[in-house]
């Protein structure tokens, strides 16, 4: 009996080992009858199995004949496993160099540390959680370089200014395939992003393509392609992935007046007017020609007969480097060396060039062109933009503010009924408005409840979804919740400024029915501005995708209307709102005097009323700060007010609310102005020349 049981643990032994073997060797495993490696033959085609390829052989002459400890963690098996803190190792670092051979083989990956693996630090030290099972790609698809490690070889080299060469700058090489980099864009930071800018985040395609195996094929590391055309019509192989675009991607970001090819081709287009100006900068400022070549390292060379390529006798690395000219050079060997970066997140990478040929252009003395050319995509897309990086540090989008800043967040509350926190988002998706992405049909949207409680319909499903979002936040019962039971003219520190928030183009438009503004008691107000058939609702008005008015529509009743500033002259009345005498100028003309009047009102009762000065920045929240030294602007260390009275509470709610509908003219002009005026007589301001409609 004994014997039978050191026999048939003998043959487990064997068994175990045979497989331990199997997948560290694919030669050894192909000739062992009996031993079936699942995907094995999968494996063996891909990229990772390639034991002659430049990643795997690169040090196979250097003597010692071995992968340095900073390369063994993505180029071998070992140093991966070692990274991972497994064979007796310590997570986090390799230690030791490994012997040329190896591949990625499947124990890489295939053993408890990586398959729990859940994080990945990027080399910008940011770290990026929650990831699932596409950590094991990241932690070698990221890159080595960031903005932080670029910047940190500046500070060392102490140079003058940007324009200084310096022999201690040399070319910063963010690697290769760093996909991820491109993927989660300024939550990795792997492109150098210019200081001042603000930059697309985790590319969110919809759910299912979400990550790097939902798209790719983990063992054969190909594209799932036959999964894509469910959307994307036409494509049947990738390079057809080339001319893939969608709607939220309606602007002509290399200016080439082509809105209709696939981003890649519009990458190509910022790419190439970027390397232009690379070229003429390294002749014009640095003093020495450069040329760039994708395969050859060091990849910038000396041009020396300056004709713009790498010729077979230029091998001398390029050495006249500036800051900007480091900066420009690294964001186009980002773009290059990622040769998916249109589909993992083309727009961050668009960014990235466009703010380097932006950069360059400074200090050539004939700047690149630039014309037609755009950097950011319309509102709703703009996943750069404050709307949807603001709860970068958080983390995630909290449940109050999801709804309309997150992905899917309309989507949810409309299947749901519920706000409920979201992931940081990048602009909205497609799905979150269309409920089938075959047919792109919409979700049907009924009567939408506003902040002060008024339901209201505007009998098109399609412009209801608007408004779920374009309401604000506020409203006149809200306001009135602050303010009860205060004396309206005394100054109480249980007041801080109520900020209706923005695009609130649906309460305007509703107007005296949903209270958006702050409606004065006693005061008649307009409702519901209905403007003609067809152009009466957001979707009749606007272009629902690209967000702009269809201004092609007013200039069939309004003479001379052809571009969206003519719109701002339109006006139907005679009356002076104003009071500045002109009764020929646009309604908008007229509501921005009013307005005017009503910021002077504010700040004369803030010093005389409140005894503390104010003054207002649209562009800074908390908008209304304390002007300490009373010169009319927001200076270094002047903090928020804090001397409200309920009567300047209201006022100030009407004039933010003026200022962040800029559409506020066209969607109800009147009822904006009546709620300015009231505000400007409850201030006691002077009212005399002004004509309330």
């Amino acid at each position: 009996m004994k014997k039978t049981i050191l026999l048939l643990g003998l043959l487990i032994v064997v068994a175990l080992g045979a497989v331990f073997f199997a997948v560290q060797n694919v030669d050894w495993a192909s000739a062992q009858e009996g031993v079936e490696v699942p995907f094995l033959a999968e494996w063996t085609g891909s990229g990772h199995a390639d034991a002659t390829a430049e990643a795997f052989v690169h040090w196979n002459e250097e003597t010692p004949a071995e992968v340095p400890t900073t390369c063994a963690k993505c180029h071998s098996t070992t140093g991966y496993r070692e990274f991972h803190g497994l064979d007796g190792s310590t997570a986090g670092s390799v230690a030791k160099a490994v012997p040329v051979g190896e591949v990625i083989a499947c124990v890489a990956c295939h053993n408890e540390a990586v398959m729990e693996k859940d994080s990945v630090v990027m080399p910008s030290g940011l770290e990026i959680k929650d990831l699932g099972p596409e950590a094991r790609c990241m932690e070698c698809h990221q890159g080595r370089e960031s903005k932080v490690s670029v910047d940190a070889s500046i500070e060392k080299a102490a140079v003058a200014d940007d324009d200084t060469v310096s022999a201690d700058l040399g070319f910063r090489n963010i690697h290769y395939y760093a996909a991820a980099a491109t993927k989660y864009g300024t939550l990795a930071k792997g492109g150098y992003e210019y200081d001042g800018n603000t930059y697309d985040g985790f590319f969110a395609h919809v759910d299912g393509f979400m990550t790097c195996n939902n798209c790719h094929d983990q063992h054969t590391l190909e594209l799932k392609v036959e999964k894509c055309a469910a959307c994307h019509e036409g494509v049947t192989s990738p390079e057809d992935f080339k001319d893939v675009r969608m709607n939220g991607s309606l602007v002509d970001y290399d200016g080439d007046g082509n809105i209709t090819e696939g981003i890649y081709y519009e990458l190509e287009g910022v790419r190439e007017k970027e390397f232009q100006a690379v070229q003429t900068y390294a002749s014009e400022v640095a003093g020495t020609d450069i040329a760039y070549d994708p395969a050859s390292y060091p990849y910038f060379f000396i041009d020396a007969n300056g004709n713009g390529t790498v010729d077979a006798a230029e091998t001398d690395a390029y050495n006249a480097w500036t800051p900007r000219l480091l900066k420009a050079a690294y964001n186009y060997q980002v773009s290059v060396k990622d040769p998916g970066a249109f589909a993992h997140g083309g727009k961050y990478i668009i960014e990235l060039l466009y703010d380097s040929l932006a950069d360059v252009n400074t200090a050539l003395s004939k700047p690149i062109d630039m014309e037609g050319m755009r950097r950011i995509d319309y509102g709703h897309f703009a996943g750069s933009e404050e709307a949807f990086r603001h709860w970068d540090e958080e983390g995630e989008v909290p449940a109050d503010c999801a709804r309309c800043h997150s992905g899917m967040g309309l989507a949810t509350y409309l299947k749901d009924g519920a706000n409920v926190s979201a992931p940081l988002a990048n602009g909205m998706q497609c799905a979150n408005c269309h409920n089938d992405l075959a047919e792109f049909t919409r979700y049907e949207a009924g009567p939408v409840e506003f902040p002060s409680g008024a339901v209201v319909d505007l009998e098109e499903s399609d412009s209801n979804l608007c408004i779920n979002c374009h309401q604000g936040r506020s409203s006149t019962p809200t306001v009135d919740k602050v303010v009860e039971g205060m004396d309206a003219n005394t100054v109480s520190d249980k007041l801080r400024f109520q900020n209706v928030h923005y695009f609130a183009a649906g309460a305007t438009l509703f107007g005296g029915d949903v209270q958006g503004a702050y409606q004065y008691e006693g005061k008649e107000y307009f409702g519901r501005n209905m403007h003609d058939e067809g152009v009466n609702t957001c979707i009749g008005c606007h272009n629902a995708h690209e967000l702009t008015v269809q201004v092609d529509k007013c200039g069939d009743c309004h003479d001379g209307v052809t571009t969206l500033e003519d719109t701002r002259t339109i006006r139907e009345y005679d009356s002076d709102w104003d009071g500045d005498g002109n009764t020929t100028e646009g309604i908008a003309e007229e509501l921005d005097g009013v307005s005017e009047v009503l910021y002077a009102a504010i700040q004369d009762y803030a010093k005389t009323t409140a005894k503390t000065p104010i003054v207002y920045d649209s562009a800074r929240y908390p908008y209304f700060f304390a002007d300490a030294n009373g010169n009319g602007k927001v200076d270094e260390g002047e903090g928020a007010y804090a001397s409200f009275t309920p009567a300047l509470i209201k006022a100030t709610y009407n004039y933010q609310y003026s200022r962040k509908d800029p559409g506020a003219f066209a969607h109800n002009g009147q009822y904006v102005i009546q709620v300015m005026y009231d505000s400007i007589e409850d201030l006691g301001g002077d009212v005399s020349k002004l004509t309330r409609p």
